[in-house]
């Protein structure tokens, strides 16, 4: 049995952002850019981080990072997560699935969708753009 396990991330955990330090803290590895399958849609909780659900429909895709941490910081990642986050699995563009964060279907109702942005950076990224004159 193996000692790590690969974690898709989209939003705050990933490189660079607020919450990277709890992957890196505990020995995490990034592996490689991905992203899912076509049927995902992606939020943002109050522009603090994502939620993103699986849907039946066909949607975008939405791009993540993969890492792989040791078993034993499983649980202090999860735990160290915003709540409404858990982990699931996730189905990647090329099929196959692995563990991610994923929202509850409760935290989205009300916030603003931004699927259609492609991820998490992009949406900040667009957001950074429009408050600079």
């Amino acid at each position: 049995m193996s000692n790590t396990t690969l974690l898709a991330v989209n939003g705050t955990l990933m490189r660079g952002l607020e919450l990277n330090p709890n992957l890196t803290n505990v020995g995490a590895t990034f592996i490689r850019e991905d992203k899912t399958d076509s049927h995902y849609r992606l939020w943002s909780i109050n522009d603090v981080h994502p939620a993103m659900i699986r849907t039946k429909e066909r949607n975008n895709s939405v791009e993540l990072e993969v890492w792989e941490l040791p078993m034993e910081a499983f649980a202090s990642v999860l735990s160290n997560e915003p709540a409404g986050l858990s982990i699931g699995k996730v189905k990647l563009a090329d099929g196959t699935d692995i563990l991610g964060v994923l929202g509850e279907p409760w935290l989205v109702e009300g916030k603003l969708e931004i699927t259609e942005m492609g991820g998490w950076r992009q949406y900040t990224e667009a957001k950074k753009t429009k408050l600079q004159p």
